[in-house]
């Protein structure tokens, strides 16, 4: 880096940015080149929790079936130090963006005109351009989750908390992109002596018109994805009443029973064999009759008085 800085003149805060990773994203303008700091996103497999403590391991990702299986986002700094007569691109890990821009120069380079402002604004685009999928993606999520809440599957919960990480990635990833985009496209319109020509201007401001649209879409997803989240939680709520009512139920139709029977088997516990039972010494089984008699009649009078007090049908 620094023999870099030296060949090309770049001023110690640049290289310091650089060699640091700055992660704030801006535009700086300097003598003879400016300093566009823009975050771009990797995909990181997932892994398990022995290889995030030990941060060792495969990368190879877990197997999953639903939204979010490729992995979690993982900011990419890139550092463009834009000359008059080129470019220089800096990034710690591996990127499509300036590959994507070659072949991009190649197919165009007979229509435009291509400088190393235009060179720039195609990274930049390029970049933004790489949140679209992602975005598209959510947004199926988000309608299939917003359908499926009312079936109550057993991992919708899960669903639901993956893609909201992944929306408030995403939103901390386009976060400033746009105000940035913003000043950068106005020191093209104030004749700055580095900074690009208004044309330059003109493209960057679509590239603010999509960041917009791209959050404000984030946005709403998420706002969808509280809702869901809410109803889905409410309706576990509702089916845990539900059960927590039938059990009461169960509970109180048991209490009762026990109640009516356990004054018969008091009764009938003190007849055992060492006690003398009413009517032994008499003839035929009328005393028999009459005590089992009593038994019923006093039961059917406590089933009768518990449905009239509680209401409870046992």
């Amino acid at each position: 880096m620094k023999v870099i800085s030296k060949a090309f003149g770049i001023h110690p805060l640049t290289t310091e940015d650089i060699c640091m990773e700055e992660t704030r994203e801006k535009v700086e303008l300097f003598r003879t080149y400016y300093l566009v700091c823009f975050r771009s996103f990797a995909i990181q497999p997932h892994m398990s929790a022995r290889e995030r403590r030990t941060r060792q391991g495969s990368e190879a990702a877990r197997r999953r079936s639903n939204f979010g299986r490729k992995g979690d986002l993982v900011p990419v700094n890139m550092y463009l130090v834009v000359f008059r007569d080129g470019v220089l691109s800096f990034h710690f890990q591996p990127t499509p963006h300036p590959a994507n821009v070659r072949r991009r120069i190649r197919q165009l380079r007979d229509y435009v005109s291509v400088s190393a402002d235009w060179i720039s604004y195609a990274i930049i685009d390029n970049v933004t351009d790489a949140f679209a999928p992602l975005i598209s993606e959510i947004e199926d999520e988000v309608q299939a989750i917003d359908t499926e809440i009312l079936e109550m599957h057993s991992d919708m919960l899960r669903r639901i908390g993956e893609c909201r990480k992944q929306v408030m990635s995403i939103m901390r990833l386009l976060g400033f992109k746009a105000d940035v985009i913003k000043g950068f496209a106005k020191r093209c319109n104030e004749q700055w002596e580095v900074a690009p020509r208004s044309e330059i201007g003109l493209y960057l401001g679509d590239i603010q018109d999509h960041i917009i649209t791209m959050v404000q879409n984030l946005t709403h997803y998420e706002k969808l994805l509280a809702r869901s989240h809410s109803n889905y939680l409410a309706q576990i709520n509702i089916e845990m009443t539900a059960v927590n009512n039938e059990t009461n139920d169960v509970l109180g139709r048991l209490t009762i029973l026990g109640t009516i029977v356990l004054p018969m088997n008091i009764i009938t516990g003190l007849w055992g064999m060492n006690v003398l039972v009413p009517g032994q010494e008499a003839e035929g089984l009328s005393w028999f009759y009459s005590i089992t008699l009593g038994l019923i009649i006093f039961g059917l009078g406590c089933y009768f008085a518990a449905k009239k007090v509680y209401g409870i049908a046992v």
